[in-house]
């Protein structure tokens, strides 16, 4: 791509994804994404043009709110940042096809429940019915292959984290359990089973890392979404390569 569309597609990722730190943030609380104007959460200051501008005002003010110098929450650069990243990354793995605008969305509400399940340890039922409206009209114009996959995939997905949820007595959150459906429409059977793989084996590298380093205790609940979204992103823009290398592992393993 142009060095113009790279810097065209990360400004509109980070620009959004100044509104999705908004909407993850305030869903949950059931407060309008549209009003009030955004203020700082400890002095209640509002926030000016200048201090909303994505990134940059977070370094431009050294990390503190301008009226109390209250440190403010590094998650929303990063939140930016990783989407401008990703909306530049997804044409590269996706393509010029209409699937981009799938992946755009994929994207989308990952970046939302991110905010949301750090913060709160919630996925809002109300975003994920919202997407999943989005994305039936998409899956209805840019259909999987077979068509019934992203259907089969839906169930598979809701039918995995139920058990699991139920065997594990409340181990698994019913937002987690609605997301995966949601997962599985978008990506099918294969790449939903690879999303669970790749997001159950980040979670225990990455919480038992945590448990090691003593940075969260035993016992202590941490939130899967930020799992399910590293897993699921990288199965469905890497899961065809990761299944072959699997593959091949195992042929030359036996």
């Amino acid at each position: 791509m142009e060095t113009k569309i790279i810097l065209l597609f990360f400004i509109y990722g980070i620009t959004l994804g100044s509104f999705f730190n908004v909407v993850g943030l305030r869903i949950p609380l059931k407060k309008s994404i549209v009003t009030p104007r955004s203020a700082c959460p400890t002095c209640g200051h509002k926030l000016t043009a200048f201090e909303l501008i994505p990134v940059l005002s977070y370094f431009l003010q050294g990390g503190k709110c301008r009226g109390c110098k209250s440190r403010i929450s590094p998650i929303y650069p990063f939140i930016e940042c990783l989407t401008g990243i990703l909306f530049v990354l997804a044409p590269y793995q996706i393509g010029w096809s209409w699937e981009l605008i799938v992946a755009w969305s994929l994207i989308s509400v990952f970046m939302i429940i991110l905010v949301s399940d750090i913060h709160y340890m919630i996925i809002p039922d109300k975003i994920l019915i919202v997407f999943a409206g989005i994305f039936l009209i998409e899956r209805f114009l840019w259909p999987l292959t077979p068509w019934w996959d992203s259907i089969v995939g839906a169930l598979v997905g809701f039918a995995l984290l139920l058990v699991i949820a139920l065997v594990s007595k409340g181990g698994m959150g019913g937002g987690d359990i609605k997301l995966f459906a949601l997962i599985g429409f978008v990506l099918g059977v294969k790449l939903v089973l690879l999303s669970f793989f790749l997001s159950t084996l980040f979670g225990a590298i990455i919480g038992g890392s945590a448990l090691l380093l003593k940075i969260v205790k035993r016992r202590q609940p941490i939130p899967f979404g930020p799992f399910i979204v590293a897993g699921t992103l990288s199965a469905y823009f890497w899961g065809p390569k990761i299944i072959n290398l699997y593959l091949r592992f195992l042929s030359h393993g036996y």
